[in-house]
């Protein structure tokens, strides 16, 4: 599998997460050491893993709610053999979320290394 396919399929794997509130795919595609983060909240909101995984478990799931998806992947640009940044574009209830991924090739694996967003309220 090329790079660029290899990415690919971790950014589908991680809308199939957030679409399905799936802690158990999320986990396969962030690294452990991961970040999220927003400075759309004051104080700037920063998790590790620990800290964002059960806040997705407690969510009641776009797909319980038959949302449409909104998921666009905008762009991916390689740094490397082994480091990759994503643009993406996805909704969550009323929300729009522009997520820059960073990711990393680790031990032959490609994992999500940092989440960095901005989210905005959809007006209707």
């Amino acid at each position: 599998m090329t790079g660029f396919a290899a990415v690919t399929s971790v950014v589908a794997t991680y809308f199939d997460g957030l679409y399905h509130a799936d802690i158990e795919l999320l986990g396969r595609v962030f690294h452990p050491k991961a970040i999220y983060a927003t400075a759309d909240e004051t104080p700037l909101l920063y998790r590790t893993m620990d800290e964002y995984f059960p806040v997705v478990a407690q969510r009641v799931s776009p797909a319980s709610r038959d949302e449409p998806r909104r998921d666009v992947i905008e762009a991916i640009q390689f740094a490397g053999q082994n480091t990759a940044f994503a643009r993406l574009r996805c909704s969550i209830g009323t929300k729009d979320f522009i997520d820059f991924l960073t990711i990393v090739r680790t031990d032959g694996e490609w994992k999500i290394m940092a989440k960095i967003f901005h989210m905005t309220e959809r007006e209707s």
